[in-house]
C-alpha cells in the first residue's frame, strides 16, 4: 500500500468524501490524496510509456537516469515518456435498490459513485477517454466514452444526481452492454454483486469475448460480509420489499458459510476468465480501490 499523509488519509475517508458538497471536489481530493501517497510507492509513471532518451541535463532528476544506458555507454540518459492516449474505458455502475443499503458509515451506492467520480477524474487527466452507465433491472443512463475536460463535468453531474433504483438484472444488462459497447476497451464495473453468479460470470465473460479486458470492484457493507448482529433481526429486502425475522446467532452462521462460497465463487469464476476482481467495504478508504485499479492496470499492460 502506497503511504498517504495523514491530512490526505483523512480526506480519504468515504464519510468525510460523502460529506463533501461538490462531486468535482470529491473526485479531486480523492485522486490528489490517492496520488500523494502514491508518490511515495515503488508504482511510478502509471499514465506514461517509455518514448525515448535523451543526454542527462544539469537540473533533471537523478532516478530518470538510466543506469543500465550508462553502464553500457559511461554516459548519462534520461528516459523520455509520452502520455498515453489510448485507452477507453467504460465504468458500468449498479444503482439496484442494494445498493442504497449502509450499515455504520456510506451506503454501497454512495461509494460506488465516488469511487466512479475518482476513476473518471483519474483516466481523463490522463487523457483516456471514459463513459458511464448506470443500471438496475435495465441500462438507465448511458454516457458514451469521450476524453475532453469538459465530458468530465457530465460524468460528474451525473453521478451526483443519483439515487438507488429497483430491482437487479445483472446478467442480461451485461449482456446488452457487451454487444452494445464495439470498440475495444477497459471495463470497470462497480456492483455488490447480489445476482446469481453463474449467470452473472457467463455475462462478464461476453465482455472477453468481445475482447475488452475487465476490472470488477465488488462493492459490500462491511456486515454483509459477516451479519454481525445481535438478538432477533428483521431483515428488509431493498429491492422486493419482502421482510422477514431470524435469529442473528443461529442464521449467522449460515450466513457466514453461503457468503463465502458466494465470494469464491465469483473470484475463482473471474480469475478463470482473466477478469480482475478486488472486494471491497465501504469503511474502506478509497485509495485502496484506486491502487487494487491501478495495479490491475499495470498488469493489463
Amino acid at each position: 500500500m502506497p503511504v498517504t499523509r495523514p491530512d490526505a488519509r483523512r480526506l480519504l475517508d468515504p464519510e468525510v468524501v460523502a460529506g463533501l458538497r461538490s462531486m468535482d471536489l470529491r473526485a479531486r481530493l480523492v485522486v490528489e490524496g490517492f496520488l500523494a501517497g502514491l508518490h511515495r510507492s515503488p508504482y511510478r509513471g502509471f499514465s506514461v510509456e517509455f518514448a525515448e532518451h535523451r543526454q542527462y541535463m544539469p537540473g533533471d532528476e537523478i532516478r530518470r537516469i538510466d543506469w543500465r544506458v550508462y553502464g553500457k555507454t559511461d554516459r548519462y540518459y534520461i528516459r523520455e515518456y509520452e502520455e498515453e492516449t489510448n485507452l477507453r474505458a467504460q465504468l458500468i455502475l449498479d444503482i439496484s435498490g442494494s445498493m442504497g443499503y449502509r450499515g455504520a458509515g456510506v451506503s454501497k451506492l454512495q461509494y460506488g459513485t465516488h469511487l466512479a467520480a475518482a476513476l473518471a477524474y483519474l483516466l481523463i487527466h490522463q487523457k483516456d477517454s471514459v463513459g458511464l452507465a448506470v443500471f438496475d433491472d435495465r441500462v438507465r443512463s448511458y454516457i458514451p466514452a469521450r476524453s475532453s475536460p469538459g465530458h468530465l463535468n457530465v460524468l460528474l453531474e451525473r453521478l451526483a444526481r443519483l439515487s438507488p433504483g429497483g430491482d437487479t438484472s445483472l446478467a442480461a444488462t451485461f449482456h446488452e452492454l457487451a454487444e452494445r459497447i464495439r470498440r475495444r476497451g477497459l471495463i470497470i464495473i462497480v456492483s455488490d454483486l447480489w445476482d446469481e453468479p453463474a449467470e452473472v460470470l457467463t455475462a462478464l465473460r461476453h465482455f472477453r469475448h468481445r475482447r475488452h479486458e475487465v476490472i470488477v470492484f465488488h462493492v459490500l457493507d462491511r456486515s454483509e460480509l459477516e451479519l454481525s448482529f445481535r438478538g432477533p433481526v428483521r431483515l428488509h429486502d431493498l429491492e422486493t420489499g419482502r421482510e422477514m425475522t431470524v435469529d442473528a446467532a443461529q442464521a449467522g452462521r449460515r450466513y457466514r458459510t453461503s457468503t463465502r462460497t458466494f465470494f469464491e465463487r465469483f473470484e475463482r469464476g473471474c480469475h478463470e476468465a482473466r477478469i480482475d476482481y478486488h472486494l471491497l467495504t465501504t469503511d474502506q478508504p478509497y485509495d485502496r480501490a484506486l491502487f487494487a485499479y491501478l495495479n490491475r492496470r499495470s498488469n493489463l499492460k
